[in-house]
């Protein structure tokens, strides 16, 4: 399942209780920018492995989270 959760702009504590749950749940985290997510990731203590969807991969990696997707694995969008 494909779960898209909105994360802060600014602040770090800006963030649901809901978005925390989900994102400690996933098998893993789609995102722009790994630097600004595993800052949020880091300060919630949630070790997930990210994967990187952009401009510049969309082609590579959008069939492999298709792929993974099909084979059960949750995963959350952050935007």
């Amino acid at each position: 399942m494909l779960y898209i959760v909105p994360t802060p702009i600014g602040n770090l504590k800006d963030i649901t209780l809901r978005a925390l749950e989900t994102l400690q749940s996933v098998d893993g985290v789609i995102c722009e920018d790994t630097r600004r997510t595993a800052l949020l990731l880091n300060h919630y203590q949630i070790k997930k492995p990210l994967i990187i969807l952009n401009d510049y991969n969309e082609a590579k990696s959008f069939p492999q989270i298709i792929e993974r997707l099909k084979s059960g694995e949750n995963l959350a969008l952050v935007s």
